[in-house]
């Protein structure tokens, strides 16, 4: 029988229950389960994480799979806060709160981009994982000093996470953007005869943004752009949130 998925989450601590000393050993821990799904996903992409395809790889049969991992949708939970948990935190140090700001988005979108399945993870039960709790702990750290208070500091931090979910998702979704600048210099002429003098607000401003980035679309300049009105803002809440002397 599969265990609760809290008690899945939490299999490795020490108040985890167990088992049981009654019966065969299981061939497959929850630890080595959740590892192979993760390894097919980052191969195959989420629907690729089969009962059948894991099944395979840990030499079990498939009806068993679940009484490792729960349900498919808990299996996806514990996959991505095994992810979470392993991702790296360098530590703030003495890094002003823009820096500090800075290393959590691309901390966050470097995870998306070594793990494209993560975005498909939408489970708000992964945050009652240990990996996402530790990961969680650590990146309020970079408003440690700020006078924020936890309520601000949980929905900055959630706006910077939102915003690094949402960029790794637009580059995940345009995978021809990288060889869009070959195509752009052909097709920049002749999208422009089509158009002739229809919308010529769109014209203007997507010729000079179309020469800028030597593309219809980039994502590198998406995301400084964005990220740069991103810790804008949270530095605008900081200013305000403190108490001006009297």
């Amino acid at each position: 029988m599969a265990r609760d998925l809290l008690d899945l989450l939490w299999h490795d601590h020490a108040s985890a229950p167990t088992r049981g000393a009654r019966g065969p050993r299981p061939r497959v821990s929850t630890s080595r389960a959740v590892r192979a799904a993760v390894e097919l996903a980052d191969a195959e992409g989420i629907h690729g994480v089969t009962a059948r395809r894991l099944a395979a790889d840990l030499g079990v049969s498939p009806m068993s799979i679940y009484t490792y991992v729960g349900s498919q949708d808990d299996l996806h939970v514990l996959m991505a806060d095994a992810v979470n948990g392993a991702m790296p935190r360098p530590a703030f140090g003495r890094r002003r709160l823009a820096a500090r700001l800075r290393v959590v988005a691309e901390a966050n979108l470097a995870l998306h981009v070594d793990h494209p399945w993560l975005i498909d993870v939408a489970d708000q039960r992964v945050s009652l994982g240990p990996g996402t709790i530790a990961k969680y702990d650590h990146e309020l750290a970079a408003f440690d000093g700020t006078g924020l208070g936890d309520v601000e500091a949980d929905a900055a931090l959630t706006f910077v996470l939102d915003f690094a979910r949402a960029a790794a998702w637009t580059r995940r979704a345009d995978e021809r953007a990288a060889g869009l600048a070959d195509e752009w210099a052909q097709w920049a002429p002749r999208l422009e005869a089509y158009l002739g003098d229809d919308h010529p607000r769109a014209r203007r401003v997507g010729a000079a943004a179309g020469e800028a980035m030597d593309a219809a679309y980039s994502p590198d300049h998406a995301w400084t752009f964005g990220l740069d009105r991103v810790v804008a803002a949270i530095e605008d809440l900081v200013r305000s949130s403190v108490p001006r002397p009297r």
